[in-house]
């Protein structure tokens, strides 16, 4: 028996408990994981609250991601006392996750914790910071570099934006970040910003097609009309990496940047990412995010803290990241 935070629904209302789970009810899968740590992302406070139809079967174990050590497999790719992370592939949304001390998941859907990265802050990293080290790469491959100019960052007191910031910091990049939280200027300074800008400055678009030239780039966690307010004032062939939805997913704008500027609007998934550039990403974290300023992100969490951090994050309170202990 082990230890999981299982969510049931009754009447249209979803709720949570810790409950006493035996191994013959996990799910199907050929690799089983002790869990040592998890973390909480924006979709796992939208799994909480019972939000987004994301969960379409109960009972249900929450949790988009883990690290832990391989308990048995039948996986030729692992073996037991193996070191591994999961993120994405719908677990936690359509496959018990990692709020619980085990899971049962398919070996295709693990990687190798990276060699120099502890489980603690592989899970300080997550989701969030897979997202993150996507977008940055994905302006790499688009030719924004450190000379072109300075970096935007929305969200960024948030998961994304906090390991975006450090990371583009640690490359050299300029980084502008938005934030709505005065509180949090000094964190972000601390993160590498080198400017802070107020989120109430690019939540609406301006109204005009092209506004002064500003960004070479932009990593935007938020979405909405913020990223409409920010396309206008992108440089010549600049590029957003696009990877959020807090502040809404309708997008309302004009196809004038891209056509008179050249600007490039890229989608960043990490659910479905394959495996090879996973690999790459993890690598690249494990490398180029500086390892004192993901500690300094770091709240600690257990599982029955969960539900009100739930409400929380989605009520954009939650600074950095936080790092569920399942075992406590």
């Amino acid at each position: 028996m082990f230890k999981a935070l299982m969510l049931r629904e009754a009447g249209g209302k979803v709720t949570s408990a810790i409950e006493e789970v035996s191994d013959d009810e996990l799910p199907a899968g050929d690799v089983t994981v002790a869990i040592q740590y998890s973390t909480l992302n924006y979709k796992d406070g939208l799994v909480l609250g019972g939000l987004g139809r994301l969960v379409r079967q109960y009972p249900h174990v929450p949790g988009i991601d883990f690290v832990g050590t391989v308990e048995t497999s039948q996986s030729p790719q692992w073996r037991r006392g193996d070191a591994v992370i999961l993120t994405g592939w719908r677990v936690g949304e359509s496959h018990w996750g990692g709020y619980a001390q085990k899971a049962r998941v398919k070996g295709e859907w693990l990687v190798p914790l990276p060699t120099g990265l502890t489980a603690k802050r592989a899970m300080a990293i997550g989701t969030a910071g897979l997202t993150a080290m996507l977008a940055v790469m994905a302006l790499e491959r688009h030719g924004v570099t450190p000379a072109r100019g300075e970096v935007l960052v929305t969200g960024a007191a948030g998961g994304v934006g906090s390991i975006a910031t450090a990371v583009l910091s640690h490359l050299g990049y300029r980084v502008a970040t938005s934030t709505g939280r005065s509180e949090t200027h000094d964190y972000l300074r601390s993160l590498g910003a080198a400017t802070i800008i107020d989120r109430a400055a690019i939540a609406t678009p301006s109204g005009k097609p092209l506004d002064p030239e500003r960004w070479a780039g932009c990593i935007d966690a938020v979405g909405g009309s913020t990223l409409a307010a920010v396309l206008p004032g992108m440089k010549y062939r600049g590029t957003i990496a696009a990877c959020g939805l807090a502040g809404g997913a309708k997008l309302e704008t004009t196809v004038i940047p891209f056509l008179l500027r050249g600007i490039s609007l890229l989608g960043i998934d990490s659910v479905m990412c394959p495996t090879a550039e996973r690999l790459d990403a993890w690598s690249r974290l494990a490398r180029d995010l500086p390892a004192e300023k993901l500690d300094g992100m770091i709240e600690a969490a257990g599982l029955a803290d969960l539900p009100k951090l739930g409400s929380e994050i989605l009520a954009g309170r939650v600074r950095g990241r936080l790092v569920v202990y399942v075992n406590q």
